[in-house]
């Protein structure tokens, strides 16, 4: 669950060069994906548990292995921007919302979209998947079929891969629309012989371990991209490159999650069109946490500071020591807003643990309370993007235009 952390103190010191802030950039990086494989191989040991012996409670503990393993990975999104290694990439892991008719049996009356023929295909029940012309035997369940099938047809939602492949199957549709409550598959979906629900449980195993072996693949490759220990990878390119270019990714990075992304598709359109379909994390209903560890992320590449898996706290040079170097006083103010936006989406965490009211309620037609609260965060968001450009302004670097994802605000 959420931990809010306080602000780091961010002492005077020795100034520190562009370059240094760049190098901890890619150790940030690094250890953030680091995390994020060490949690999905938590996941795995879950889910390996709850196959061989299917329970409510070895259930229970695999979605919550599944949200711990949520943590560290929202943190690397704003890693994501401005560097194309990690965005050509991420589809693979997080593409949402998805089209679940694809992987496994939905209720008669769900939403997808219109003209996807892959929209009902169900992997799980079928031995053979056809959407258009394309006809793909999935007969055998592994990572690499899941890998192939992704986006099949041309369609973006026909997702069978990644956190949100696997959050469907471990909670199955959240039916509740704007009503309190997440998705409540129950344990029997993955049971052995006469105990088995809604048939093929032993198709449904297949595919929840195949979908965690290619998440733990993925993420072991991207850590490796990052490493100080690996020669010819993406961190030994963006070294080569200038410091400036590299501020350039951090800051685009920052200001495009920050506004685009985070404020934009992840709030704005759910909150617009009071729809749970546009939820982020949908099926499990912890898209409260998913929205805040995003914003934390984004207070990471500021600061300089991530707080790792295991409790320890990684510091070093920073944009904010850049700016505090030039203008103290700028320095100052800035820092303050983005504690005021991660303040402010950490509300969206209150809401849904102190008051029962998860993002899928907040969004609701008629909750003018939640709406607002929803509002006031996009808000804090875009200004915190304003505040990034200021603090590129301020260090020199120009032309930011960090991306709206063609929204307005």
């Amino acid at each position: 669950m959420a931990a809010f952390l306080l602000a780091p103190a961010l002492a005077d010191a020795t100034p520190v060069s562009k370059e240094q802030v760049v190098t901890h950039y890619a150790d940030l990086a690094h250890s953030v994906f680091s995390d994020s494989l060490t949690t999905a191989q938590g996941l795995d040991k879950a889910i390996d548990a709850f196959i061989a012996s299917p329970s409510q409670e070895t259930l229970d503990k695999a979605r919550t292995a599944w949200k711990a393993s949520r943590v560290p990975y929202q943190q690397s999104e704003v890693f994501r921007f401005g560097n194309a290694v990690v965005d050509d990439w991420e589809g693979q892991l997080n593409a949402w919302p998805l089209d679940e008719g694809l992987i496994d049996y939905v209720a008669d009356d769900y939403q997808y979209e219109l003209g996807n023929e892959g929209a009902k295909a169900n992997i799980v029940a079928s031995k053979t998947v056809q959407v258009g012309n394309q006809k793909v035997d999935t007969s055998k369940i592994t990572p690499e079929l899941l890998a192939d099938l992704n986006e099949i047809g041309g369609s973006e939602a026909n997702v069978a891969t990644g956190y949100h492949a696997i959050e469907f199957l471990l909670w199955g549709q959240d039916l509740n629309g704007t009503n309190a409550g997440a998705g409540e598959r129950p344990y029997t979906d993955f049971a052995y012989g006469e105990a088995c629900t809604n048939g093929n449980c032993e198709r449904r195993r297949e595919y929840l371990k195949a979908a965690s072996v290619l998440l733990q693949n993925d993420l072991s490759w991207m850590t490796q991209q990052w490493s100080p220990e690996v020669k010819d990878n993406y961190r030994a390119e963006l070294m080569a490159d200038s410091a400036d270019n590299g501020l350039r990714k951090m800051l685009f990075g920052m200001g495009s999650l920050s506004l685009g992304e985070l404020a934009g598709e992840r709030m704005k359109v759910a909150l617009e069109a009071n729809s749970t379909e546009d939820e982020h994390d949908c099926f499990s209903d912890n898209t409260h946490n998913s929205h805040y560890y995003n914003e934390q992320g984004i207070y990471n590449v500021y600061t300089g500071t991530y707080k790792r898996v295991n409790g320890e706290m990684l510091s070093g040079p920073s944009i904010h020591d850049l700016v505090a170097a030039k203008d103290k006083a700028a320095a100052e103010e800035i820092q303050a807003q983005f504690d005021k936006a991660r303040t402010q989406v950490y509300t969206l965490v209150d809401s849904a643990e102190k008051q029962d009211q998860a993002f899928d309620q907040l969004i609701a037609a008629g909750n003018q309370k939640g709406n607002a609260l929803v509002n006031e965060s996009i808000m804090a968001l875009v200004k915190q993007t304003a505040s990034i450009e200021q603090a590129a302004s301020i260090i020199g670097i120009s032309n930011l235009n960090p991306d709206t994802a063609d929204h307005q605000f």
